[in-house]
């Protein structure tokens, strides 16, 4: 026997909430569908906006229905709002797919409302809180320092200078995650340091703060209308931050040789220096005057020398007659065994 087809079907509103966002935080549509409908249903009885919505004066009914039930629910024109657990509520969208296909009943009009979306860089708490959870779960991962750690983050941020020459969209993403990965993993790490333990919310508070200082002309009053006046404003900030004694403090001495030497030599040329480049026998003598040079003409040395690496590798391997690409499966494989190395072999 068919179902009664009733002349006013009502309407079903599913309710859908971020987990990210705080609880309570509504939009007015969410709040008007709430507070005007005949029913507002809740399979979860520890869901986070419960409290909430109890609060402004709705009444939420703690029950798992069927598909046929929330049909019935809607029977005389009334609306029924079900406010979805996290995962959605999959088993009731299916019957009610099941109810709409079989063309034996007449389906309430149906309404999917977000109540509230996900703020931007709102992923991030996800990849805080995944981290967390591997930091005490994972054998190998519970066990790292920073001091350990140190080489991952300048293999990764390799492997992006690298994805940035490239040009490969989908791989300049994940080498950005893996580079963040890093810095939200040694972020973890200092939490736990009992003399000067510090967060992610801390390493994102002081370089927000360092921004805003850093940028008068966007966030005070001060004006900055090219890129030079931009760069004026910065190094004199920076300058009244450090206070430093000479301008080579926090040039770090373990980067790239060609990019050390152009640091020293910016440094020197901003700072208004008139030092001469040191004089000596052998190669690096003469490096040091390229990159010097380099800098003064605008050229970052290292990034030229790479380049000029690059098309070296490619006639090497077109005298091989190896075709471009061929190689590039092995190195993945190869970084990924290292990105996740066996817990008995880490050397601490």
């Amino acid at each position: 026997m068919n179902a009664p087809r009733p002349e006013h079907p009502g309407r079903i509103v599913l309710l859908t909430t971020s987990h990210r966002v705080a609880p309570g935080l509504l939009s007015w549509p969410a709040w008007k569908a709430l507070r005007t409908a005949g029913r507002v249903l809740c399979a979860d009885d520890a869901h986070p906006q419960l409290p909430y919505l109890r609060d402004a004066g709705v009444d939420v009914e703690v029950t798992a229905v069927t598909a046929e039930e929330l049909l019935a629910a809607c029977e005389g024109a009334r609306t029924v709002v079900v406010v979805a657990s996290g995962e959605g509520e999959p088993a009731l969208t299916d019957g009610l797919a099941r109810l709409a296909g079989s063309g034996r009943v007449t389906m309430p009009e149906l309404e999917l409302l977000p109540a509230s979306y996900d703020l931007p860089g709102a992923r991030l708490l996800d990849l805080v809180q995944v981290m967390d959870r591997i930091r005490v779960a994972c054998p190998w991962s519970s066990r790292q320092t920073h001091e350990g750690l140190a080489k991952y983050a300048m293999e990764e941020a390799y492997e992006l200078v690298e994805a940035i020459e490239d040009g490969d969209r989908d791989e300049l993403r994940e080498e950005l995650g893996d580079v963040l990965l890093q810095v939200v993993f040694h972020a973890r790490i200092a939490e736990e340091d009992t003399d000067a333990p510090f967060s992610i919310d801390d390493v994102a508070g002081g370089i927000v703060a360092k921004l805003i200082h850093r940028h008068p002309h966007v966030f005070g009053d001060a004006t900055a209308t090219t890129p030079e006046e931009v760069k004026a404003h910065w190094l004199r900030t920076k300058a009244q931050e450090k206070r430093r004694a000479s301008v080579t403090e926090g040039v770090p001495l373990h980067q790239p040789a060609l990019s050390l030497a152009a640091k020293l030599a910016a440094r020197t040329r901003t700072a208004g220096l008139d030092v001469e480049l040191p004089q000596g026998d052998g190669i690096g003598y003469q490096l040091l005057a390229l990159a010097a040079r380099a800098e003064a003409d605008g050229v970052d040395p290292e990034t030229s020398l790479r380049a000029a690496a690059r098309a070296y590798r490619d006639a090497i391997r077109e005298a091989e007659g190896v075709a471009p690409g061929a190689l590039a499966a092995a190195p993945a494989d190869h970084r990924d065994a290292e990105a996740h190395p066996d817990p008995d072999t880490v050397e601490e």
